[in-house]
């Protein structure tokens, strides 16, 4: 049972409170005012605060210090700009103002529910229902891939929309110890394998996915396989169709790709046998956007511009973001930036390319806590670069066209930009 403090109005108060003592929760305070109810987290620590989801009480300087200490926030929305507001702050475990208590506290046993879209896999899909695919790719040398993967999805679901982040690397999947989950019973195999039986629908995607949560913005994640010898499970037929149906699930996949573009000559008289780097070229193909990144340094840039034909062998350059990683002097000499930004148009005449800083402390500290850099490091200069990147490149501006398909989070990030 849980120690409660309530911040709510006279009405829900009074609807809510029988049932909450009835059901073995303790209420140690209820408190008006966002201030008093963080002066009450200086005497104690509760379980959880019960807040209506009102400017006046539910602040980013209370999320904070509950953040702080470990304490839980359960909002209730009396209204949809409540629920806008909510999101706004990356508040997700939102539970509508008149819902009764037994669903309220299905929120506190269970956790947060991501705001899925209003679409879903069992209606017949179409062009404006879809989201957006965004890969993430990079030669082999471990150029970033997974840190760039992880933390892109969590810039774009803390702007308030839905995410899935998927592991289709046949290689070395790296996303679940990234973020200290356990990959026993990968998802993503196990979306394929119902996806090649024409089985994989929401439900199964909810029960196969695990989820990364955070105040500041959750997402969905399908890990990936624990053992390199399971590649043949993912074969092309199957990662394409996982992720069309992935894309009637979120509002964005952002998919964690392998390093090898090679097309397996070898065996390509043998239509039927197996590609290990299948699945990384059908999630290239199946991408609306790549971001292509690598290492900032002599070797991570000739391995890059070594592997940058192929890709633009296989998908359009003008869909392709090029990043490049740990951008630091001591690789590279005076003006770090400008030495990447020229060896790059000379010999891989890419004109534009996103510079991310070398900062070892805050990705340390990341895979040390199995968190993303908006919760481990929230003020390195790398998050704040792949947040740049997120919002400049990534996440356009949706069209009044799609309004019908808007989850209350991303009609949190409109209401964001229109004031400001």
């Amino acid at each position: 049972m849980a120690n409660l403090v309530l911040a709510l109005d006279r009405h829900t108060e009074d609807r809510l409170i029988g049932d909450i003592v009835e059901h073995g929760h303790t209420v140690v305070a209820r408190l008006a005012t966002a201030r008093e109810l963080i002066a009450s987290l200086e005497a104690g620590t509760p379980d959880v605060i019960v807040i209506g989801a009102t400017r006046a009480l539910l602040t980013s300087e209370l999320l904070a210090a509950c953040d702080a200490r470990g304490v839980r926030v359960v909002a209730l929305a009396e209204s949809e700009p409540d629920h806008r507001y909510a999101s706004s702050l990356g508040l997700h475990e939102v539970v509508d103002g008149q819902a009764p208590w037994s669903e309220i506290e299905r929120v506190l046993v269970n956790g947060v529910t991501v705001p899925l879209r209003v679409g879903d896999l069992a209606r017949q899909p179409s062009a404006l229902d879809a989201g957006r695919v965004i890969a993430v790719w990079g030669p082999a040398g471990s150029p970033g891939r997974t840190t760039l993967a992880i933390n892109i999805a969590a810039e774009i679901a803390a702007a308030g929309h839905t995410v899935a982040l998927c592991d289709v690397d046949t290689y070395s999947g790296s996303v679940a110890p990234s973020l200290g989950m356990l990959d026993e019973a990968p998802g993503f195999a196990a979306a394929c394998r119902l996806a090649g039986a024409d089985s994989l629908t929401q439900a199964e995607l909810e029960r196969v996915a695990q989820r990364y949560n955070s105040p500041h913005g959750a997402f969905w994640v399908l890990t990936g396989i624990g053992r390199p010898a399971r590649w043949p499970e993912l074969s092309a037929e199957r990662v394409g169709a996982t992720l069309r149906a992935v894309r009637h699930w979120v509002d964005y996949v952002v998919l964690d790709t392998g390093f090898s573009l090679e097309s397996d000559e070898e065996i390509s008289s043998d239509l039927f046998s197996p590609r290990r780097n299948a699945a990384t070229l059908a999630a290239l193909r199946e991408a609306d956007q790549v971001v292509a990144c690598g290492l900032a340094d002599p070797v991570g840039m000739s391995r890059f511009l070594r592997a940058w034909g192929d890709l633009a062998d296989l998908v359009t350059t003008e869909r392709v973001t090029v990043v490049m990683n740990r951008v630091r002097s001591t690789a590279i000499g005076m003006n770090p930036n400008g030495q990447v930004q020229s060896t790059l148009r000379r010999f891989g005449n890419i004109g534009s390319v996103v510079l991310v800083p070398h900062d070892q402390h805050a990705t340390d500290a990341a895979v040390l806590a199995g968190r993303t850099l908006r919760d481990a490091a929230p003020r390195s200069a790398v998050r704040a670069r792949i947040r740049q990147l997120v919002h400049a490149e990534l996440v356009p501006e949706p069209q009044p066209v799609r309004a019908a398909r808007r989850s209350r989070a991303v009609a949190g990030l409109h209401a964001r930009r229109a004031t400001g």
